[in-house]
């Protein structure tokens, strides 16, 4: 391209013009001149140097609506706290089940071993990893599903359905035979080393595949990798009990004993809610996905042979009518979203509108949900549980206009850990709820049974199962 003559008047037109594409210093000159004439950005920008942005855009109208109420309130514990870990999936999990298990020992509080859990997780997502390592030795490491393998190969986070096979092949402990430890607590530590040795582990199986090796000697050098990645986990966690003494006093101070137990008949006797009747159910927007389809993640997973993450696609109107009849009949409900956007942690809020962003910086906001999915503006980011809703209306026109949350971050953030959730915000971020095969209508039931749709192993569907650190 020909340079444009210079001008001796203008010291920015001394330059040749620039490649298609490039921002010249011309442009450049223009944006400041079109933000320093507006007072009103010159206002914003005075605010926003001296406080956050948030406390500028912050919706008052919306904070002062927002009545902390609620026709149904399920809980009357206090919230449990997932510190600086991805776990909140399990926390959730363990929230949910441990409702039963508090009416049936009649006590007022109670927590099951997240550690435990945490432990037999990140042992058996190991071996998981390995085996699609081996599955795909024969694939360049730089293909996609491979390289995405290696990119994250043990997170904290997880899914429901992970959860769900690690109860069922390892049982429960109460937390007092299995307690936090420094790094069940502040993970990143030990997750480092442990990715290091499965990367180094995956390194290992692909080239002694790479000459020649059969399956069983893969699975032979697998398992030496599985004995260092255990001693490794009982240095950071501790040894899982294989049995324990479990004796209590109730909320009467009443004593109760039920002598040596193992986790898995632990398991048995308090777990008060039929978990095989649990399926996932996903508001995924998409065209890519139709409404009332199963769907399943490549290389999603944790205990290998195991049940298959796997969801059911749904409207979210039915969603919500499904999370709303489950709390009406005192259960709460499991349930992942996108927890960071449109939150307040001090006030414990959530609104699609709590925010007035598009004011602050004088532009659109344009994406919806679907096109935020695509684009990659939106994920599910953290599971917690449901523990209320407040209903309006009568019988068959009963609609939820906000919800209860029971976060797992400790007593210090929302309301002493628990959160309101307008019903906007439900529309545009909520993502997933674990349910009860009997809410939905016949017709979802039997999709269930159908094969599901296998997204790539880099969808966003499966971000929850990568959370790495707290969510």
């Amino acid at each position: 391209m020909e340079s444009v003559p210079a001008s001796s008047d203008d010291p920015l037109t001394s330059y040749a013009m620039p490649p298609d594409g490039e921002l010249s210093l011309h442009q450049i000159a223009n944006l400041r001149k079109d933000f320093e004439s507006n007072s009103t950005y010159r206002i914003v920008q005075n605010a926003v140097c001296k406080v956050t942005v948030d406390d500028v855009a912050l919706n008052r109208r919306v904070v002062a609506n927002s009545d902390f109420t609620f026709s149904q309130v399920l809980d009357d514990w206090s919230v449990t706290n997932q510190k600086k870990t991805g776990r909140c999936w399990m926390f959730a999990g363990l929230n949910l089940l441990r409702v039963g298990a508090m009416k049936k020992m009649n006590l007022k509080e109670f927590e099951f071993s997240q550690n435990y859990i945490f432990f037999w997780d990140k042992l058996e997502r190991a071996n998981y990893f390995l085996q699609r390592i081996i599955e795909r030795a024969e694939r360049p490491v730089d293909e996609r599903s491979v390289a995405c393998l290696l990119e994250r190969p043990l997170d904290d986070g997880g899914q429901w359905n992970m959860f769900v096979n690690l109860i069922k092949k390892h049982g429960l402990v109460p937390k007092a035979y299995m307690p936090e430890t420094e790094s069940s607590s502040n993970s990143p530590k030990m997750n480092a080393v442990l990715t290091h040795k499965l990367r180094e582990g995956a390194k290992a199986l692909r080239d002694i595949a790479s000459n020649g090796a059969r399956l069983d000697e893969l699975q032979d050098a697998k398992d030496e990798i599985i004995a260092t990645v255990y001693r490794i986990l009982a240095i950071h966690l501790g040894n899982p009990p294989t049995e324990f003494d479990w004796q209590w006093n109730d909320a009467d101070r009443k004593f109760h004993s039920d002598g040596i137990m193992t986790p898995q008949r632990f398991a048995e006797k308090y777990i008060t809610v039929p978990i095989d009747d649990y399926v996932c159910l996903v508001h995924d927007p998409r065209p890519t996905s139709p409404i009332g389809r199963t769907f399943t993640v490549e290389c999603l997973g944790n205990v290998e042979g195991g049940a298959i993450v796997k969801y059911l696609n749904v409207g979210i109107d039915l969603m919500k009518q499904v999370a709303m009849k489950t709390i009406m009949e005192g259960e709460p409900v499991w349930m992942g979203c996108d927890v960071g956007k449109m939150m307040h942690s001090d006030l414990g809020l959530w609104d699609s509108k709590l925010y007035d962003y598009e004011s602050i910086y004088d532009t659109p906001l344009t994406l919806d949900k679907s096109d935020r999915l695509q684009y990659h503006q939106t994920a599910m980011t953290h599971a917690m549980l449901f523990t209320g809703v407040d209903v309006v209306g009568e019988d068959d026109e009963e609609t939820p206009r906000r919800w209860r949350v029971e976060n797992s971050w400790g007593e210090d953030s929302g309301r002493k850990g628990f959160y309101l959730m307008n019903d906007n915000w439900f529309d545009e971020y909520m993502f997933e709820i674990a349910a009860r095969k009997k809410f939905l209508p016949a017709e979802l039931r039997c999709a269930l049974e159908e094969e599901p749709i296998v997204l790539p192993a880099w969808d966003p569907m499966g971000s929850l199962a990568r959370e790495s650190g707290e969510c």
